[in-house]
């Protein structure tokens, strides 16, 4: 009798030690579960919050560029150690972008070149002047100690008189053979130097949105002309010029295919505008852009422009020079012109 109290006792003992290691074993399971759970969730929120990750390559968006006294200028990738706080922004079509997706640190703007009405608040005071699109003031740009200069081809001639001021020199802007995608191409630039991906991409959906509209409406018409005035003479673009997008991208369809692919376009008389007569004639005002006294309806809108289909269907379409002809290639920018040609065309 006394061994089989002992031996109760024991299996006892021993069913309880098995609880015990059971339900620990359970705890330290669920203390697992939870601290991979916590883990999680703190991994989820860093990701959620990460931003621009440095040091960075930022390649150019075109390799080089032909100018008419230095010849070729070939454009470096750039590694950048951090996100830049001081930033010299010639190019507007590169400020718009910056602008548009809350970017700041921009110290020194070409103020003295026609600023397009939506930048006009980098005529302030707290932003510094370094020159015209075509003439940095390179002392000046010196003493800003800017971490960055963004160029495009207006100021490519300077590159390497820049490039001593600081090595982190970019070609953000946009090339006349592929305007479309360096434009792109430099909203990708600015998303991945400043963490602003989701921005852009907001930006680039209410294009594509306006892109879509903008063709329906130009499917209406068979034949279109691009043109740009300045001080009284006209000239023309092709599907293959720095305008060709309102061709490609647009929809409008070219009256003639016979147009000199030129920075400027090619010289283009009233009488031609006669002769291939476009049922929607677009005028680029480049003399209120460079800040002349622009005459352009009184010029455009004489005898011989009269007899045209456009004119009488009221379908010449006046564009904004600065606008047009000075800071394309930026996220508000591009948006805006394609809302104006919607304006003027519904």
């Amino acid at each position: 009798m006394k061994n089989w109290k002992l031996l109760s006792v024991i299996l006892a003992s021993l069913l309880f030690v098995l609880a015990a290691c059971g339900g620990a074993d359970e705890s330290k399971e669920s203390d697992t579960n939870t601290s991979t759970e916590e883990q999680s969730a703190t991994a989820g929120t860093s990701e959620s919050t990460e931003g621009p990750v440095y040091p960075m390559t930022i390649s150019p968006t075109i390799a080089s560029t032909e100018d008419e006294e230095a010849g070729t200028i070939a454009f470096e990738d750039v590694t950048l150690e951090e996100m830049p706080k001081k930033m010299v922004v010639f190019d507007y079509g590169f400020l718009d972008t910056l602008d548009a997706i809350g970017v700041e640190g921009i110290v020194g703007v070409a103020k003295d070149s026609t600023l397009p009405a939506h930048l006009s608040k980098y005529e302030g005071e707290e932003y510094a002047s370094v020159g015209n699109l075509k003439t940095p003031l390179l002392e000046d740009i010196a003493a800003l100690e800017p971490d960055v200069i963004f160029i495009s081809g207006r100021q490519a001639a300077f590159y390497d008189q820049l490039k001593e001021i600081t090595p982190n020199v970019i070609f953000v802007g946009t090339n006349q053979d592929d305007y479309w995608n360096t434009f792109l191409a430099s909203t990708e630039i600015a998303a991945k130097m400043f963490g602003k991906e989701a921005e852009v991409e907001e930006h680039i959906a209410k294009i594509d949105s306006a892109i879509e509209e903008v063709k329906a409406l130009s499917g209406n018409y068979d034949s279109s002309l691009v043109t740009m005035y300045n001080e009284g003479k006209l000239s023309g673009f092709s599907k293959d010029s720095r305008f060709g997008y309102i061709y490609d991208i647009y929809g409008f369809t070219p009256v003639t295919e016979d147009i000199e692919s030129s920075s400027h376009g090619s010289d283009f008389g009233f009488e031609a505008i006669l002769e291939f007569d476009p049922q929607v004639l677009f005028v680029i005002d480049r003399t209120a852009a460079t800040g002349g006294d622009s005459n352009i309806e009184a010029d455009m809108e004489n005898d011989i422009v009269k007899e045209t289909v456009a004119y009488k269907n009221d379908k010449i379409v006046y564009l904004d020079g600065p606008l047009w002809y000075l800071s394309g290639g930026g996220l508000q920018s591009e948006l805006a012109k394609i809302q104006e040609i919607l304006d003027e065309l519904k």
